[in-house]
């Protein structure tokens, strides 16, 4: 499920503060140090570092 085109623009990685990339049900942190991927549910991305997979 696709967010809203501005809103990806303003989102960013409440851990290390880089941009997010959509990928599938999941922001991506693109941050090189970082990585975490935060889930989308029902369209609205939970940006909450407790919730976030860990990269592998």
């Amino acid at each position: 499920m696709p967010l809203e085109s501005g809103l990806l623009e303003i989102l960013a990685c409440p851990a290390c503060h880089s941009a997010l990339t959509e990928q599938e049900t999941e922001l991506v942190c693109t941050g090189a140090d970082c990585g975490l991927a935060y889930p989308v549910r029902d369209g609205i991305p939970v940006l909450l570092v407790d919730e976030a997979r860990r990269p592998a």
